[in-house]
Order: structure tokens, then sequence, then C-alpha cells
């Protein structure tokens, strides 16, 4: 049983991007059950229950030019003085469409701008976003109603008016 927990492991540690090692080669991750995508170098995060949209959302902003970094499990690290978010290794460029099936699609990976916590009773205006802490730090949150055929289209803009910018420091 030893061998295949140490052969199981090093398929995850093959399959985890190299900046979520450590020097001694052991991951510093911690997965997340949230969607991902990257937008010009940015990470931007759906949160929320089974069914509120985060797979279709992510699918919406990947036809405009995102890439997708995960969906329904996404990995964390803290990488230069800040959080990145990448593919978990066991679902590596997988996406569900629903009522179609999985498909396999190209990942990255990129430091964590903003989580758009989707709800339909998300209010109209923002008056203050929230923060929620990843690996550490305090990312921007804001309520996010994904309905509505503009609903990538206020994602890009949540992610230009209230993200974390691409390059910053710790």
């Amino acid at each position: 049983m030893a061998g295949k927990t140490a052969r199981k492991e090093r398929a995850w540690l093959s399959a985890c991007p190299k900046r979520f090692l450590a020097a001694s080669e052991r991951p510093l991750v911690h997965l997340r059950q949230s969607t991902a995508v990257a937008i010009g170098g940015r990470a931007l995060l759906f949160e929320g229950p089974p069914g509120t949209g985060k797979s279709s959302l992510a699918l919406a902003l990947i036809d405009r030019g995102a890439t997708l970094i995960g969906d329904d499990g996404i990995a964390t690290a803290v990488h230069g003085g800040e959080p990145w978010a990448g593919p978990a290794p066991a679902t590596a460029g997988l996406i569900e469409l629903r009522n179609i099936g999985i498909v396999q699609l190209p990942t990255t990976e990129a430091p964590v701008a903003l989580v758009l916590d989707l709800r339909e009773d998300a209010p109209r205006f923002v008056e203050d976003p929230g923060s929620l802490d990843i690996e550490g730090f305090a990312i921007p949150m804001l309520a996010f109603d994904p309905r509505g055929p503009a609903a990538a289209v206020r994602a890009e803009y949540a992610l230009r008016l209230h993200g974390l910018p691409a390059a910053r420091t710790a």
C-alpha cells in the first residue's frame, strides 16, 4: 500500500505546476472548490453552490479570450509574495458543459485578483467590495449575479474595477 501511495504522490507532484513546489519538492498548495479563469494575466475566481453558473460563466469568458485555470477545483499557493491559482492536478483542463459533457481545454495559472461570489440576490450596486482570505492575503470579493446575457462582460468590468493589479509586490 505504501508503494501505491508513493506513486500517487509522485504523479501528483509531476502534474503540479513547478511554482507550487518548495525547494524540498513538497507541495505548498491548497485545493479550493472554485472555478477560475485567467484574463490579462490575472486570476478571476468564481465561488458558489452547485448550479449557480460557475462553469457557464467561465465558458462565456473563455469564449471572449480568457483561459481556463480550473473548473470546480483549483490549487492555490503563494509564489513571489502573492497568491496564485493553478489547475488542480486531478481535474486539470476539464470543464463541465452542462447537458453536453466534460471537455478538455488548455489551462494556465495566474495571480489571484478577484473572487466573484455567485448568487442571485447580489446587490445592484457595489458600495464597498468585501474580501476573502486566500493563502493569507485579502482578495477583493464581490457578490455577483451570473444570470443574463451580459454576465461575462460584467465579470470583465468587475475584474478591471475591483481586482488587484496584475503586477504587485507583497
